[in-house]
């Protein structure tokens, strides 16, 4: 036995017993160590662990671990098959063996005994107690058999399948896929035991796999009736006293720009010439805080939910559809009540002053984004002078919004045509033109003015809890890395200096690798570098638009943190004090998490159908861009179609191959073949497996 092998086993052996004394014979008959040399080895090795300060000597010869660590309490990872626990308030993450994990699972939160540490070693611990699962329902396909049934779930979210009693199953048979609660798991059990709480249908079917990956992320995907129900009874109510409140800009040229799909219209634009020859534009958005009342059943499940959730086939609404799609959506033709910021703007787009104001709109035109490019591209069509104007604001807008230090993300995005069964017959990329970034420029505006409106305020004043879209300022490390990293393709990033001068950098690099190869490489690690934007009522500005003051206002159909603005708006309006901001907080976190759920699903989806749209290519070899790279194997994304699949570290099997963190790479050991991020590479696909949405390559050459 080597001397590190040693080591690690007389190292297990006092972790596993902190409170007790040892000599070397007791470790030596542990470990089965009969010859006397060998024994002296093992004494030799104590001595030196006392010498690390690892071990004590109590009395002559006999050890016991040196000091008992305490407990911790973290949140469960998974790296491939090891488990983690990510300690509070940050710190290396803690390695559990498989056999003290007390069955955790994939974001727990548990209490941890951590064992002593040797210096430079990684930290290594059991779990005690679990505290809280992060979830106790599963989905997966049943396995059923005359005397008992399964749940097979996907081994990367639940190591061991349910065990499912006959009298449990509910209906459900063999082959069908379905959401199962975990009922116990016992410590000395294999398998956890469960019950069938809904049956989603057959696998492989359209609606089935689509809900299926709602409720692998803990999703809704179907309507509770009193919802429904409640919803159905609500009046658009617009009468002559409710028009008598507001104001009345229905006379006012106001359009929708939307997706040609669209199908709930949440905002509008309006634009006319003042006497004093500046322009008036009008930010109009749906009032859904007039129809949803707090604490009614519709808006106790919108804050369920606090976001629709876009796969790739279909919406999942926040609110119902009557409401979403029908009452509050403004669509063309109908009289709407909106929620509404009025922007006296000079001819350079600046804004002169504002109102933020209760108003009554008629959509004169509804646009589909093409529809209005065509415009801005030829000069003709519907409104074609008012399309104009708004775009020479906007563009003005976001040439000042840059020139503050935004930061141009513009990433291309996937999309697939759908066939009638659900199933993608093409994929086609999805680019931001100018009627899209007119409609952005313009939301923007508003929800930076709602957000000045309420928190910027006279020095000497505390400003009123509010809730805002933050977005912090770039990991200094993780930016360091990465200008390390492209340096190597031949390019230059700032690291350091003021927040415009960095974010100027990151533009001006994104500017010089457009259209070359490396492109979408740069780029998604531009993107890894920067911090996630969340909702919160401490406001730090936000990094990537250069705002100061941010918030989002402009979509109250979509996202329950704008319908809380939209009534902090209204109850501050009234002369309302101060709410509570512990309380915001946590609907913040929460509103942030849910957030990120949605985001989970909408790419669980989009991989589902990329990896259906290649099922039938198996054997073909595609053209593709190392995208990743990880301990146990590589991804790769495909340039022809941006579908991505993985290379498994077992069919690199001509060396043995390590990872190297810092230069984003596989290297071989012996022939120091390497495996970089954004390398070319030729892969043939292998395997397509839509239950694990799981696609493999091989090199191919």
């Amino acid at each position: 036995m080597k001397q590190r092998q040693m080591l690690g086993k007389i190292v297990k052996i006092f972790n596993e017993f902190p409170d007790k004394d040892f000599n070397y014979k007791h470790v030596s008959v542990l470990l089965n160590i009969e010859s006397e040399s060998m024994r002296m080895f093992v004494s030799q090795l104590m001595h030196e662990l006392a010498s690390e300060d690892f071990l004590k000597e109590t009395s002559k010869g006999k050890f016991r671990l040196n000091a008992q660590t305490g407990n911790i309490e973290g949140v469960v990872l998974r790296e491939g098959v090891k488990t983690y626990v990510e300690p509070d308030g940050g710190g290396r993450a803690i390695f559990i063996p498989e056999r003290k994990t007390l069955h955790a699972l994939l974001g727990d939160r548990v209490r941890v005994y951590l064992y002593a540490q040797r210096h430079g070693m990684q930290p290594e611990g059991e779990v005690l107690e679990i505290i809280k699962r992060a979830k106790d329902t599963f989905v997966g396909v049943l396995q059923v058999s005359d005397s008992y049934a399964f749940l097979n779930v996907d081994h990367k979210i639940l190591t061991n399948d349910i065990f499912i009693p006959r009298n449990k199953l509910n209906g459900g048979s063999n082959g069908q896929k379905a959401v199962v609660k975990l009922l116990e798991w016992n410590e000395n059990s294999k398998n956890p035991v469960g019950e069938v709480i809904d049956i989603l249908g057959n696998k492989g079917d359209n609606n089935t796999e689509m809900h299926a990956i709602l409720a692998e992320f803990g999703l809704p995907y179907r309507y509770p009736e009193d919802v429904e129900r409640e919803a159905t009874t609500i009046d658009s109510g617009i009468t002559p006293a409710e028009i008598a409140k507001r104001l009345d800009m229905r006379n006012i040229t106001t359009f929708t720009i939307d997706p040609l799909d669209a199908k709930d219209f949440d905002d509008a634009l309006s634009i006319r010439k003042l006497p004093n020859g500046n322009w008036e534009a009008g930010i109009h958005i749906a009032d859904v805080t007039h129809y949803v009342t707090p604490n009614s059943v519709i808006d106790k499940e919108g804050y369920q939910r606090a976001t629709s959730v876009y796969l790739v086939d279909r919406t999942v609404p926040m609110l119902p559809e009557h409401l979403s799609n029908g009452i509050c959506s403004l669509r063309q033709d109908e009289e709407k009540l909106t929620f509404s910021v009025v922007c006296e703007m000079s001819d350079n787009a600046e804004v002169i002053n504002y109102k933020i104001v209760k108003t009554v709109i008629k959509s004169d035109r509804r646009f589909t984004y093409e529809e209005a490019q065509e415009i801005i591209e030829t000069g003709r069509g519907d409104f074609a002078e008012e399309m104009l104007i708004l775009d020479k604001l906007a563009k003005k807008l976001r040439d000042e919004r840059f020139a503050n230090g935004a930061i141009a993300f513009d990433r291309t995005e996937v999309r697939f045509k759908i066939d009638e069964q659900g199933k993608p017959v093409s994929v086609y990329f999805k680019q931001a033109k100018d009627s899209n970034k007119l409609v952005e420029e313009f939301m923007l505006l508003a929800n930076e003015i709602v957000a000045q409106h309420i928190g910027k305020v006279p020095k000497g004043r505390k400003a009123k809890t509010f809730v805002y879209r933050i977005h912090d300022t770039p990991n200094p490390d993780k930016l360091k890395n990465f200008a390390e990293f492209i340096r190597r393709f031949g390019y230059n990033l700032k690291t350091s200096g003021s927040k415009t001068a960095i974010s100027s950098a990151v533009n001006k690099l994104l500017d010089e690798v457009e259209g070359k190869p490396e492109q979408n490489l740069v780029e998604t690690l531009a993107v890894r570098s920067m911090a996630k934007a969340v909702y919160s009522t401490s406001n730090i500005g936000h990094y990537g638009l250069a705002m100061p003051f941010y918030t989002h206002f402009t979509s109250p159909i979509r996202r329950y943190p704008d319908m809380m603005v939209h009534r902090l708006l209204e109850y501050y309006a009234n002369g309302g004090a101060s709410v509570n901001a512990v309380e915001y907080e946590q609907f913040c976190e929460h509103a942030s998490g849910m957030e990120q759920l949605a985001a989970n699903a909408e790419r669980a989806s989009i991989k589902y159908k990329q990896i259906e749209f290649l099922a039938d290519n198996i054997g073909e070899v595609f053209d593709g861009v190392i995208s990743g790279v990880t301990q146990w194997g590589i991804y790769v994304e495909l340039i022809e179609n941006k579908c991505e699949g993985m290379i498994p570290i077992r069919e690199l099997d001509d060396d043995y191959y390590m990872l190297d963190e810092k230069n984003y790479c596989l290297e071989g050991r012996q022939k120091r073949r390497k495996f970089q991020l954004g390398d070319n590479i030729s892969v043939r696909l292998t395997r397509a497996d839509l239950d694990k949405k799981q696609m493999d390559f091989a090199p191919a050459k």
